[in-house]
């Protein structure tokens, strides 16, 4: 099998060098897909100045454009976003406004640029709401074109009320590994049919 590549967009509210727990299991994800000839990278989004909007570039020292350049050359996207009041991140909220645009982008036969990429999605936080958070962004991915894998998600959630964070929680529970590694594996096999038998002209 090939080589593909895989962009990890981390939506934590927190500059680098900040620690985040979203961006280690956004690399944790990224970890898993090496071992299904994946590579990729991390882009910490709020890194960047990316601005509110729904179009491929807004324009005046927009940073989504040099983004979206290496999301659309890569074969899968990972959002890994941190839940804030039971919701994805603000900077989740916003890529996926971005991603909107991408219904108005065709290749020479018609179909949306994003159809043959595979999207999944890693989820963190302190408190309850990792399946309405993973729904609400996978629902968001799929509209704008992507393809979800079958458990096309991974997600470790703390107590509730509480204040220990992903990154210091120790070991680590095989639940969120074994979802991590499925994922990983079932998006990346879906990726490389894709990449081998595209969808077909609309």
């Amino acid at each position: 099998m090939s080589t593909l590549r895989a962009v990890v967009l981390c939506c934590t509210l927190k500059p680098s060098p900040a620690e985040s727990s979203a961006e280690l299991l956004g690399r944790e994800v990224l970890a898993a897909l090496a071992d299904h000839d994946v590579d990729g990278e991390v882009i910490r989004v709020v890194d960047h100045d990316v601005r509110f909007g729904v179009s491929v570039d807004e324009g005046d020292g927009d940073a989504w454009p040099s983004i979206r350049t290496r999301l659309m050359a890569a074969h899968l996207l990972v959002i890994a976003t941190p839940i804030w009041m039971g919701q994805p991140s603000s900077v989740c909220k916003m890529v996926l406004e971005r991603l909107d645009a991408e219904l108005s982008e065709t290749d020479d036969e018609g179909r949306l640029r994003t159809f043959g990429k595979v999207a999944a999605v890693a989820v963190v936080g302190n408190e309850d709401g990792a399946h309405h958070v993973t729904a609400e962004v996978l629902q968001a991915l799929n509209d704008v074109g992507f393809t979800v894998a079958a458990n096309g998600s991974t997600y470790w959630v703390g107590e509730a009320m509480g204040k220990v964070d992903y990154r210091d929680a120790g070991p680590k529970p095989d639940t969120t590994g074994s979802a991590t590694r499925t994922l990983a594996a079932n998006a990346a096999h879906l990726a490389h049919l894709l990449a081998e038998r595209p969808y077909p002209a609309g």
